[in-house]
């Protein structure tokens, strides 16, 4: 069963050629590709976790999606720029070179058979960037082509009810979230007696600088922790996964929606100035 949690009827490697070439009004069927990575989550958390959740997450919103929305899934792309974690054994990364260019050449095929919305579903806060820039440069290329380089987890969740604060801010890699999700959705692959709490280490005191926001430094994983969990992990419960899977299912029937409804904006060609 190639196509796991994915709908069998909206699995586009399931279609033959004919029936891609004969599908009608490409233009706003909406591709969507699952993204995550291969990379260690602490002790306790398989590698597959961010592909599992990208997978997991678009599998149920497909299958809740209206059968009006023509919107096809992708195979996942389980490998990603992970390279902030290769000091831990079993992650396996691309570099941001490999990533972009496989990105590029993949959207050039759909773009060649005739389609032109395509929604990259990334699970691996690693990469965000690789994909902007990638999405921006096909654009660039090809004006009636969107693309649009989303983040699995920026759709309306309880996540902000559910955790506490020092987690909101800190809890970023294999902690209270990505543990509960993924007892929901792989609970015999996730060890909870091997589940600890550990928090980033060494971090700025008073500082402008952080970790993530407006003003980063640049970190690789074991700077910042020996087990290589960022977060509380021991206090996830399934039942805090099932609620978060869910609403993130949900949020993503919206934006699949709304991706089939969109028009590109197109001042200049309407005959407006306009520019940066």
């Amino acid at each position: 069963m190639m196509h796991g949690d994915l709908p069998a009827h909206r699995f586009f490697p399931y279609l033959t050629w004919p029936m891609v070439e004969a599908m009608p009004d490409k233009d706003n069927v909406v591709i969507v590709q699952p993204i995550g990575a291969i990379e260690q989550h602490g002790p306790h958390l398989p590698l597959i976790v961010d592909a599992a959740i990208a997978t997991t997450v678009v599998g149920k919103a497909l299958t809740l999606l209206p059968e009006t929305i023509p919107a096809y899934a992708l195979p996942p792309l389980c490998y990603g720029k992970s390279n902030e974690h290769w000091h831990f054994p079993g992650t396996i990364t691309l570099s941001a070179q490999t990533l972009r260019q496989v990105l590029m050449e993949s959207a050039e095929s759909f773009y060649r058979a005739g389609f032109r919305k395509l929604v990259w579903v990334n699970g691996h806060g690693g990469q965000p960037q690789v994909l902007d820039m990638a999405a921006r440069d096909l654009h660039q290329m090809h004006s009636d082509l969107s693309v649009f380089p989303l983040f699995v987890w920026n759709v309306p969740n309880p996540a902000a009810e559910m955790l506490t604060p020092k987690e909101l801010e800190l809890g970023i890699h294999a902690g209270d979230a990505e543990t509960s999700l993924m007892l929901s959705i792989l609970p015999d692959q996730v060890c909870m007696d091997k589940a600890i709490c550990e928090y980033p280490q060494g971090l700025p005191q008073n500082s402008l600088l952080s970790m993530e926001g407006a003003l980063p430094f640049a970190w690789v994983t074991r700077d910042l922790t020996r087990s290589g969990v960022l977060g509380d992990a021991t206090v996830a419960t399934r039942q805090k996964g099932d609620r978060l899977l869910a609403a993130l299912a949900q949020g993503w029937v919206e934006v699949i929606q709304e991706v089939h409804r969109f028009q590109q904006p197109s001042a200049w060609t309407k005959g407006k100035e306009g520019g940066d």
